[in-house]
């Protein structure tokens, strides 16, 4: 079983943000977006501290990426952005694990962000934090490979949380991710992958 224990109940879904920092945009040579791009994960790629990524067979390069997450508190609908902050558990740190080369041949991105323990997350909610301006880090290894601030963000939480919620209803415990920084790259057999937020902690994660 994953180790998610500190989450206070089961998301009914993980929705991530594509592209929401300007470094990351800046990297991928890409045009910042108009509005959010969204996707979703399945909540069977949840796993949380410690527990292990296991690289699919029919993948070639499994990334990670550093992310910030949202977990919500109350049901969210059509929610007006200054009303955002109030309705969250709080915020953690996420991996959002993929298969870049899938990512590529595909042309969309279900089954390279999808595989089972794509999505670790954790070690702890947080809630009296200001989560635009945060130092984010990606260390393999122990080396730095992402290093990052969440003042780089495109759209702030309270934007793509009321965003989202146009779209489609938030459900208590679900989790919003915000986007990754500069600096993905590939992970690999043997690999431990930690993912750093300031004021949170460190998500500590291992490859196989």
């Amino acid at each position: 079983m994953p180790n998610i224990g500190f989450l206070k109940q089961k998301p009914t879904k993980i929705v991530a943000v594509g592209l929401n920092y300007k470094d990351h945009a800046r990297e991928m040579k890409m045009p910042f977006p108009k509005e959010p791009l969204l996707f979703m994960k399945p909540v069977s790629s949840l796993i949380g501290p410690k527990d292990t990524i296991l690289i699919p067979k029919m993948s070639k390069r499994v990334d990670y990426e550093a992310e910030l997450a949202c977990v919500v508190k109350n049901e969210i609908k059509n929610l007006e952005p200054r009303f955002v902050m109030k309705n969250l558990e709080g915020f953690t740190c996420l991996n959002d694990v993929t298969a870049r080369d899938l990512q590529k041949s595909d042309g969309q991105w279900t089954r390279a962000k999808s595989f089972d323990t794509f999505c670790p997350i954790g070690p702890k909610i947080v809630k009296d934090i200001d989560p635009h301006n945060l130092k984010i880090e990606c260390l393999l290894n122990d080396k730095i490979v992402q290093s990052s601030n969440t003042n780089n963000f495109i759209f702030k939480v309270e934007k793509l949380i009321s965003f989202i919620s146009e779209v489609m209803t938030l459900e208590p415990g679900d989790i919003v991710t915000t986007g990754t920084p500069a600096g993905i790259g590939p992970m690999k057999n043997g690999d431990k992958v930690e993912v750093r937020i300031e004021g949170i902690g460190v998500l500590e994660n291992f490859v196989r």
